[in-house]
C-alpha cells in the first residue's frame, strides 16, 4: 500500500493524534512531559511542528498507552510466495539487501 502522504504530513498528523489522545485523558503538556520522561520543550515542539526524535516519540507512545501500534511498523509481509520447498523451510532473516 502506497501513502500519498508526505513525510511532513504524516509527522504533524502523528502529532495531531498524540496531542488529541493527551487531551482525551486530560494530561496538561506538563503533566504528560513529566510522565514520559522528554522535555516540555520538545513535547510543544512535537505538537507544534511534529519534529522529534523517535526515542522521545515512543516515550510518549508508552506514556499514552500506545506503544504496542509500533510492533506492525515494518511489520514482515508474505506477499512474495517462496520459489521453493528449501526457501519455504529457510526462516533465516536476511542480514543484506542485494541491491
Amino acid at each position: 500500500m502506497i501513502s500519498m502522504k508526505s513525510p511532513f504530513e504524516m509527522a504533524n498528523e502523528i502529532a495531531k493524534k498524540a496531542q488529541e489522545k493527551r487531551l482525551k485523558l486530560n494530561l496538561s503538556q506538563q503533566t504528560l512531559s513529566e510522565k514520559s520522561g522528554v522535555s516540555y520543550g520538545t513535547l510543544k515542539k512535537f505538537e507544534q511542528k511534529g519534529q522529534i526524535s523517535l526515542e522521545s516519540l515512543l516515550k510518549i507512545a508508552l506514556a499514552l498507552g500506545e506503544m504496542d501500534k509500533f510492533d506492525h511498523l515494518f511489520a514482515k509481509t508474505d506477499d512474495k510466495l517462496p520459489a521453493s520447498l528449501d526457501e519455504l523451510l529457510d526462516d533465516t532473516p536476511r542480514k543484506r539487501g542485494r541491491k
